[in-house]
């Protein structure tokens, strides 16, 4: 797994780019999803979405400091019209951004880069209680 600080700052910038999908699809979703029982996902949703701008300007500010060029490709945003495709659908993501922070932390640790992978750990743990919330609106 050895990683340079430079394929780091790469794939930092992938993650930034999912960070920008994930946004967008939960301001779409929050927006389209109908339904009186999904009224307090739909508030949760709004919420996610601002997290994820917020992990975004994290990610962006480490690229920045490690030399790299902050990305402004957004990855592939998934849209529907059914309640719970949408929630599967951003389940899925949550759970692809576990898996690659966890990733992260590793490759930042490996570097020494300890402050990063302290950035990186906070982005985790909401990414976490962003599956968790997910998982309990579709019954899991």
């Amino acid at each position: 797994m050895d990683v340079t600080i430079e394929k780091l700052v790469d794939l930092l910038n992938i993650d930034l780019e999912l960070e920008y999908s994930a946004a967008i699809q939960y301001i779409n979703h929050s927006a389209v999803m109908t339904g009186a029982a999904y009224g307090d996902i739909i508030k949760e949703l709004k919420i996610h979405a601002n997290e994820e701008i917020q992990h975004a300007m994290i990610l962006a500010d480490q690229i920045d400091y490690f030399g790299g060029s902050p990305s402004v490709k957004v990855g592939k945003i998934l849209t529907s019209r059914n309640n719970e495709e949408m929630l599967q659908q951003d389940l899925d993501g949550e759970e692809d951004a576990i898996k690659r922070y966890k990733l992260r932390i590793e490759q930042a640790e490996q570097l020494k880069e300890f402050a990063l992978a302290q950035q990186l750990r906070n982005i985790l743990a909401t990414e976490q209680e962003h599956a968790m919330d997910l998982k309990q609106a579709l019954g899991r």
